[in-house]
């Protein structure tokens, strides 16, 4: 039970970040532990462009930021203790969060809607 009430404060702490934005995107899921916003842009064939999402999962709660795949640079000159929390090229896992890593996400998603609004994607 600890566990599950540990998640859901991590998971509303993030849905936060990402909630910030949520006027100049498309939400796609809100629900109890899944939370997911994608871009209006859409490509020729159809495709839309996804920004984030956070979703509680079996061990951790994660935080998907898609501007971070398509612009790596973004990433530079992060912290070590939010590089370790990285899994795969834009998804970071939290079991908990302190509040620093929680600002340095906030300013990183805000660097990577900067960068989707310069790119046309919003």
């Amino acid at each position: 039970m600890a566990k599950e009430a540990d998640f859901q404060a991590v998971f509303d702490q993030l849905k936060m970040v990402m909630k910030a934005y949520e006027d100049r995107l498309e939400i796609k899921a809100d629900q109890p532990g899944d939370y997911s916003v994608d871009t209006h842009y859409r490509r020729k064939d159809g495709y839309q462009y996804a920004f984030g999402a956070v979703q509680i999962k079996k061990n951790y709660v994660s935080y998907h930021l898609v501007p971070v795949y398509s612009f790596p640079e973004i990433l530079e000159g992060i912290s070590p203790e939010l590089k370790k929390r990285m899994q795969g090229k834009a998804c970071f896992n939290f079991k908990n969060l302190n509040p620093e890593q929680l600002e340095e996400l906030g300013e990183l998603t805000r660097k990577g809607f900067e960068r989707f609004k310069a790119e046309g994607f919003i």
